[in-house]
């Protein structure tokens, strides 16, 4: 029996072995049996790896690079990425995101502009419509940021149209810059002594209404590009010079004028305040749009804050008309550089000879007396005129802010816009002569 099995045996595996042979043969059954061993095709573009991300992995786009005629390294943002540059008609648009809040970005662009030689010309109004733009010779730096704007409908021009936003991954923000063909701006006015900027003494075309002794005062300063409008981009070419001035309006000239002024000189110039500081006044929070600007000032012991020993002054109320003693009380001691002298109400009344001297602070004294002692470049004398009166609560209008704002210094030393104005553009003056304000303005 087992001898009968044994071909048995082999027939069966011959068997098998044909019949293999003949499967590889035969197409149909080919494609059978690889079809069943072949991946699936469903996975192709939806792959599965055991203990891995089921997320399609894609390597990030490379960061775009920064233009070899970018402005000014001091404005690259520290925490801030450069995600697309977009070519413009005049310039480049920049486009850039970072994890930091937007108030943080803003208030570290008006830090960089102050301090690094940049003329700030327009800034966001109160409810933060516009731009923040800066001007250094003939090159523009548009900061634009915190737009509701949606960025996908927008295209390229001079100006910035790819709006930015705050998201809850940071902020979007974009950096505009071009370059001015000084051929092609505007003439400026005779008592303007600027060829190569873009004057803010052109944009402004109501300086009419302006009180004649008080304009060449403004066109200085706007030449300067000290007096930025504090308008919806509408109306940003109005002055408005009979308008009641605000207190955070005041400093922000304040600070620009005097930065201008010295702007060779380091060590006369007004720091902003860091960003992350301790606000001196709870009604002026980091948030603010002016806290680099109030807070710097108050640090600086320039107006009366907590920071400064004054426990009265706890609220700063921004948005107040100023005062005609204020504009004196925070205006001099830039004058001076020095302690104001003590002031007693009949040392200014003798003085000034005002009648009204009783109705004066008594914080404002000593400014009101020091400035007396300033002659001719008196702020009261040049802003007010001759006057029995100081009438120290009224309010004080924008051209008269100007006209405060056009000198700094005492005893015969100290600088005008006008010179300013000189210093800046002594590379090409112009060939205009010049109306000074002080052979215009009786003092």
């Amino acid at each position: 029996m087992q001898l009968n099995k044994r071909p048995t045996i082999i027939f069966t595996s011959i068997a098998a072995l044909l019949l293999s042979l003949t499967s590889c043969a035969n197409p149909y059954n080919s494609k059978g049996l690889e079809g069943s061993l072949a991946a699936d095709p469903n996975l192709k573009d939806n792959p599965v790896t055991f203990g891995a991300s089921t997320q399609k992995t894609t390597q990030n786009p490379t960061l775009a690079k920064l233009p070899a005629d970018f402005p000014d390294k001091s404005l690259i943002y520290p925490n801030a990425q450069l995600q697309e540059v977009k070519p413009d008609t005049q310039g480049e648009q920049t486009i850039w995101t970072t994890a930091d809040a937007s108030n943080l970005v803003q208030s570290f662009y008006q830090k960089a502009f102050t301090t690094n030689g940049w003329q700030i010309v327009s800034q966001p109004t109160n409810d933060n419509a516009g731009n923040l733009i800066a001007r250094r010779n003939n090159l523009q730096v548009t900061l634009s940021i915190n737009s509701p704007t949606d960025t996908s409908a927008q295209t390229s021009s001079p100006s910035p149209t790819v709006a930015p936003e705050t998201t809850q991954k940071g902020t979007k923000f974009i950096i505009d810059y071009s370059r001015n063909d000084v051929s092609s701006q505007p003439t400026a006015t005779p008592s303007t002594p600027t060829q190569d900027n873009l004057s803010s003494a052109s944009v402004f075309n109501d300086l009419n209404k302006a009180p004649a002794q008080l304009r060449p005062y403004i066109e200085d300063l706007a030449a300067l590009g000290v007096l930025t409008p504090d308008k919806a981009a509408s109306k940003s070419n109005q002055f408005d010079p009979s308008k009641i001035i605000s207190r955070r309006l005041y400093l922000r000239w304040l600070l620009a004028a005097n930065n201008q002024m010295y702007a060779n000189d380091p060590g006369k110039q007004i720091r902003l305040a860091s960003p992350d500081a301790q606000p001196a006044y709870p009604d002026i929070p980091r948030s603010d749009r002016d806290f680099p600007v109030i807070q710097g000032l108050a640090e600086a012991g320039l107006i009366p804050s907590p920071l400064s020993g004054d426990s009265t002054a706890v609220l700063f109320k921004p948005d107040a008309p100023l005062t005609r003693e204020n504009l004196i009380l925070w205006k001099v001691p830039l004058d001076t550089r020095r302690t104001l002298p003590s002031a007693s109400l009949e040392a200014v009344k003798q003085s000034w000879g005002f009648e009204d001297t009783s109705r004066i602070n008594p914080k404002a004294l000593r400014a009101v007396l020091a400035d007396y002692q300033n002659g001719d470049q008196s702020n009261i004398r040049r802003v007010f005129g001759y006057t029995t009166l100081l009438q120290p609560q009224k309010p004080v209008t924008r051209a008269e802010v100007a006209a405060a704002l056009w000198y700094f210094g005492s005893q015969g030393e100290g600088v005008s816009a006008k010179d300013a104005l000189l210093l800046k553009n002594q590379k090409s003056p112009s060939p205009t002569p010049e109306a000074s304000p002080s052979n215009s303005v009786t003092q």
